[in-house]
């Protein structure tokens, strides 16, 4: 099989074994590895090569994850990288935990410099150690990594190009994608004046696969409450991406999560004070050409609604203006473009492929 064509830039690969790229999916037992799983499933360059999870080491996928019985035929999990590291992958998704992902790729780094990585946790996405510390409650097991630029931040919309070149690509949250893709063309024609006040409910799939007091979906159901309040780790993650666009990153980002009691998706509301003198027309320009090319990205009218992008790699977004203020509404999957399948999109930059393939699925009417 002749490789496909890379995107400019790119560098340079070829598939192997039978004409697909292998790729391994490292804690594949929780929702982020399960959802890389089903979105790789039917993916017509890449194949699944190994699993890994140290609970669920040398049970069959279908034992762990009913819904792909069929898909995985033979596959077992796998205990450690290094053993991940012997079924030959391209590349390996992490769908791991905060703090130990950075161990974990480092393992897989030094083992296999020319691995392809695309890292799920918040490891690889700020740019300083110290806000690190403060934001995910310990210390980064390899600060030098933050520093060094190696890991590129895996927002396609925003940096397509890098990631098509890059080895290493950091996911971002689900959180930031809903807010970055609403706020990404207003910062980037400086549209944003003063603070960003910014809602967002998500579904408890967010919260991982295991059961705890508080997130666990049967107490979320019939009810919706705050948490993290003006201090969410995705905050400096936004600040930090919209200053590569000329927002100023001391700007102050009020968040407020809310835990909604629906399992899927984030409906996101941003509140943003415009320029004197700046009309509506200025404000939908911006969101016109910057998603122009946007695949993944469907302007809406009046609002925009999960049940249209769940199991999807679309945000859909949605822009008010009235008195000065713009508010941005967005949805998304927080499992698929908040995670997954925006994981997936950045593998097929990273590989050559064009963005959309094997992700061009329509959602669902609610």
């Amino acid at each position: 099989m002749t490789s496909p064509s890379a995107c400019d830039g790119a560098v340079s690969v070829r598939p192997t074994g039978a004409g697909k790229f292998r790729v391994g999916v490292a804690g594949a037992s929780g929702y982020g590895g399960a959802e890389t799983l089903r979105w790789l499933a039917n993916h017509p360059g890449f194949e699944v090569c190994g699993v890994t999870s140290r609970r669920n080491a040398g049970k069959a996928v279908a034992a762990v994850h009913p819904h792909l019985a069929g898909f995985y035929e033979g596959l077992t999990f796998v205990a450690t990288p290094e053993e991940l590291l012997q079924t030959s992958p391209d590349a390996v998704v992490m769908a791991l935990p905060h703090h130990f992902a950075a161990a974990y790729a480092d393992i897989l780094h030094r083992i296999f410099p020319e691995l392809r990585i695309v890292d799920l946790s918040g490891d690889h996405r700020l740019d300083d150690a110290d806000l690190y510390r403060a934001h995910y409650g310990a210390d980064h097991p390899h600060p030098e990594t933050l520093r060094s630029g190696a890991w590129i931040y895996g927002l396609t919309e925003m940096n397509r190009d890098a990631v098509a070149r890059a080895r290493l690509v950091a996911n971002p949250g689900c959180f930031a994608t809903g807010a970055l893709l609403a706020a990404l063309p207003l910062a980037r024609c400086g549209l944003i004046d003063g603070a960003v006040r910014h809602v967002a409910m998500t579904g408890s799939s967010g919260s991982g696969i295991e059961a705890k007091a508080g997130t666990h979906h049967p107490e979320r159901t019939g009810d919706v409450k705050a948490y993290k309040i003006l201090a969410h780790q995705h905050v400096p993650e936004i600040s930090l991406c919209l200053s590569r666009v000329g927002m100023d990153r001391a700007k102050r980002w009020m968040m407020v999560p809310q835990s909604g009691p629906f399992a899927r998706g984030i409906f996101t509301t941003l509140f943003v004070d415009l320029p004197e003198g700046t009309d509506e027309a200025a404000v939908r320009n911006a969101f016109d050409n910057e998603y122009a090319d946007a695949p993944f990205v469907r302007m809406r009218n009046g609002t925009p609604r999960l049940g249209h992008v769940r199991n999807t790699n679309f945000c859909d977004i949605a822009v008010t203006v009235a008195d000065g203020v713009a508010v941005v509404l967005s949805a998304i999957d927080n499992l698929g473009k908040g995670m997954a399948s925006q994981a997936i999109q950045n593998l097929n930059l990273m590989f050559g492929f064009d963005e959309t393939t094997g992700l061009l699925v329509p959602g669902s009417r609610p």
